[in-house]
């Protein structure tokens, strides 16, 4: 007889094992309609699990995130049913859930079309309709790879191999014609997913990640719990493709990418400008705040990085060279060593702490070739870093002072809505338990001081200290994880580091790990779509062009152009020979927000005629008067 407890702390008592249905049925009619999976003291389960003992159940609709996903994972499955229903022959390889929906992999000769994905979805609603029942079964593993070996599921066969024996191997039947190796859950039967779901591109993806081994086809889907919800993500999707920051990095020559260098941008002058803008506006406020800047080296020995613990920990992803000495040295893939190293240069006090030391460090990381995405995921970055030395004493305030630096900085780049993520300690880690648990008590401290809304991440914290993430959301409503703060007990004592107490014995100072864009060129790529291109003022790459009207005014358009300059802001003169409106549609094109027009009446009343990105209106102003208010609006956006 079992004792299910809900949510809400109430008890309901069954005569015999009961499913998830059965209590779904139980609370409400309602909600056995509505009822998708469930959670069996914390694990999730399907809704027709057999529950034989006292527990603590909760039922999750699609208004739950929990049970969006399990719609999206079952879509991702009616898919792939479809698809070997439609082109016999194909194999499935992976189909995980991913951020707003699904992917899997397919091995076929033939190469996907538009057409097949319109054929592919026809399919799969007319599964739907059907609503073929969902049946799990655990399979021994022997049974499982000659099963798929000889249906010809080669890809199948091969992952279950890779699966740990320890591991139980559980298959799901859609109907009585199709299966998947899955851990599921799943929904019942096809019909409760519900007819709100889109297949959205083909694209190449290389089996297991890896550029050896063979090129499959991954086709995406997205699923929601209504049309609403799908109708408004296809309309965001529209938008951020029109935002892209691939696009937009050519229309404005900004950056472009070269094979030779995979994940490496190369900065064009008004793309570099932008960066140098960024940095230079950090620097400022980083001066401000008391922040000392610093920079080293970009190879250092391997031992420092087994001595750091990096070596183990990230030692696959590093860019490594043995010299002809036989000694091995690795490319820096982030820069807290380093800036230890200048800490340890010199006797430090109680009384120089807390000790800011900020670096604009370049950083190499590897990452398989089919995952770099433009300036969002590279191989090459420079991290606005800084590392914190502390008292234990001091670790709340700090990390205070610097959540209120960082939400400052957002708010003078567009970005007021944030969200935190607290992440504590993960399985592979170094460091005592009770480190952590002053560590993690410290920073959640700081995370409730806030008053900001937060969430707890378990498990996902950095090797060496628990974590804050801080969370953007942008013009279109997309989330974009950026700056970060670490609370590390860990890492100094491992390098050596100490300062000399009020006692007059030596201690190890904490070091608070903190990056406020995280990375330069992923935060450009992200003011790119934020913007779509069109930046504030003060942070555009060049914020105006002049043009003369014909070349008897190009003489006064470079004095203009020139005055500009020496008010502190950018700007070029366009001298090209071409007509007018020739050269106002290639510079809206760039995005540049003033057009400086010149011609007899400007020269002859020494103004300008201004033309604002995205108007077809034009404002003839005084040149003094233009200066004295742009110069104005420049610099107030930039403190």
């Amino acid at each position: 007889m079992p004792i299910i407890t809900l949510p809400d702390g109430k008890n309901i008592e069954f005569p015999k094992e009961v499913t998830g249905l059965d209590i779904a049925e139980k609370i409400s009619k309602s909600l056995l309609k509505q009822a998708l999976i469930m959670s069996v003291d914390g694990e999730l389960k399907d809704l027709y699990f057999s529950v034989k003992k006292d527990c603590s159940v909760k039922i999750f609709t699609a208004k739950d995130s929990e049970g969006l996903e399990v719609i999206r994972h079952d879509t991702a499955h009616i898919m792939a049913m479809a698809v070997q229903e439609l082109y016999p022959g194909t194999q499935v390889t992976i189909g995980p859930v991913i951020e707003n929906g699904f992917y899997y992999d397919f091995a076929r000769k033939e190469p996907f079309t538009e057409d097949d994905l319109d054929k592919i979805e026809k399919k799969m609603s007319e599964i739907i309709d059907k609503d073929v029942k969902t049946r799990r079964e655990v399979w021994k593993r022997d049974k499982a790879i000659s099963h798929f070996k000889k249906i010809g599921e080669n890809y199948k066969a091969e992952i279950i191999e890779s699966i740990p024996e320890s591991e139980e191997l559980t298959v799901y039947h859609h109907g009585d014609t199709w299966h998947d190796l899955c851990r599921g859950p799943h929904l019942v039967s096809s019909g409760k997913i519900g007819k709100a779901f889109k297949l959205t591109k083909v694209a190449g993806a290389y089996w297991r990640g890896d550029s050896k081994n063979e090129m499959l086809q991954r086709i995406y889907g997205t699923s929601w719990a209504s049309q609403k919800d799908l109708d408004d993500y296809l309309k965001r999707i529209e938008e951020a493709e029109k935002r892209d920051h691939r696009k937009l990095g050519k229309e404005m020559d900004l950056f472009h990418f070269r094979e030779e260098s995979p994940g490496s941008v190369f900065w064009h002058e008004k793309g570099w400008a932008l960066f140098q803008k960024l940095i230079n506006y950090m620097k400022m406020k980083q001066d401000i705040a008391g922040y000392k800047e610093i920079n080293t080296p970009e190879v250092l020995d391997r031992s420092l990085w087994e001595k750091s613990g990096h070596w183990e920990k990230f030692g696959a992803n590093m860019y490594t060279s043995t010299t002809p000495d036989e000694k091995i040295f690795a490319i820096k893939p982030m820069n807290c060593p380093g800036c230890v190293e200048v800490f340890n240069q010199g006797l430090k006090s109680y009384k120089d702490l807390p000790l800011k030391m900020s670096e604009f460090g370049k950083v190499h990381r590897y990452e398989p070739s089919g995952a770099l995405h433009g300036l969002l995921r590279v191989r090459a970055f420079t991290q606005d870093d800084a590392h914190i030395f502390c008292t234990e004493d001091q670790i709340t305030k700090e990390c205070l002072t610097v959540t209120n630096l960082i939400l400052e900085i957002y708010k003078d780049l567009g970005f007021e809505d944030v969200i935190l993520k607290y992440s504590d300690r993960p399985e592979l880690r170094v460091g005592d338990d009770s480190v952590w648990d002053k560590a993690e008590a410290a920073l959640l401290e700081a995370v409730k001081a806030t008053k900001l809304k937060y969430t707890i991440n378990k498990g996902e914290g950095a090797f060496y200290g628990p974590k804050i993430e801080f969370v953007l959301r942008d013009a279109i409503g997309r989330d974009w994880q950026c700056g970060t703060l670490q609370v590390d007990f860990n890492l100094p004592g491992r390098l050596g580091a100490s300062y000399v107490d009020k006692d007059g014995t030596k201690k190890v100072p904490v070091m608070l790990h903190r990056a406020l864009f995280g990375s330069l060129e992923r935060f450009i790529g992200i003011l790119i779509e934020n913007y779509a291109g069109k930046f504030p003022f003060w942070i555009s790459p060049l914020q105006t062009v002049v043009i003369p009207i014909s070349e008897d005014f190009e003489e006064y358009a470079s004095k203009v152009s020139k005055k500009i300059k020496e008010a502190g802001m950018s700007s070029i003169v366009d001298l090209k020979n071409h007509n007018l409106n020739y050269k106002i549609r290639e510079h809206s094109l760039a995005k540049v927000p003033i057009l400086l027009i010149c011609g007899k009446k400007e020269v002859d009343s020494n103004s300008v005629t201004i033309r604002r990105l995205d108007s077809n209106k034009q404002e003839n102003m005084e040149l003094s008067k233009f200066l004295k208010t742009f110069s104005a609006l420049n610099k107030a956006s930039s403190i």
